[in-house]
């Protein structure tokens, strides 16, 4: 794995004495998803940062999973969450690296850490063998889909809900 040092803040690989900054923002990214849409995403508890972290935790011991945090000389930044995925016929796609999550403590954004975190895991899952990534983003998250499309990514997808709790786009 890349280890990336760009002016004070340091890619690097996370490791289990991350987890419980790591889960916190995992919730914290639950609890974005349900506010942009209660009806499609799942709330965030009280146990969502333990859990989280430790699902983080159980991924780190898997080959074909990135799990990097940014970090300047005095606390963690952000993360990314990210695995190179073989063929799926339920998304039509080859083997991928996929983009599963990222999240900056809002204090850090618009620094240039999540462009330095993409960059860092595509360098990373190419490495691993992948030609192609992909990522969903939240409908209404346009920060983050400002900043996919600035590293390069297009959209191609779009999923739809429908159900009860429906909330409108804004």
């Amino acid at each position: 794995m890349s280890v990336v040092v760009q002016n004070v803040v340091k890619i690097r690989p996370a490791t289990p004495a991350d987890v419980q900054v790591v889960g916190q923002w995992g919730a914290d990214l639950v609890a974005l998803h349900h506010e942009f849409d209660a009806g499609r995403f799942v709330p965030s508890g009280a146990t969502t940062p333990a859990t989280y972290g430790a699902f983080l935790e159980s991924q780190l011991r898997r080959p074909e999973v990135i799990v990097l945090v940014a970090e300047d000389e005095t606390s963690l930044l952000g993360y990314v969450y990210a695995a190179y995925e073989g063929s799926d016929y339920m998304t039509l796609r080859g083997p991928a690296g996929v983009m599963h999550d990222i999240f900056v403590d809002p204090a850090r954004r618009g620094q240039g850490v999540g462009r330095l975190l993409l960059e860092t895991v595509i360098q990373d899952l190419t490495v691993k063998g992948a030609r192609l990534f992909v990522l969903s983003t939240a409908y209404r998250n346009q920060a983050a889909q400002r900043l996919f499309a600035a590293v390069g990514f297009r959209p191609t997808m779009i999923e739809m809900t429908y159900g009860p709790n429906q909330s409108r786009p804004e």
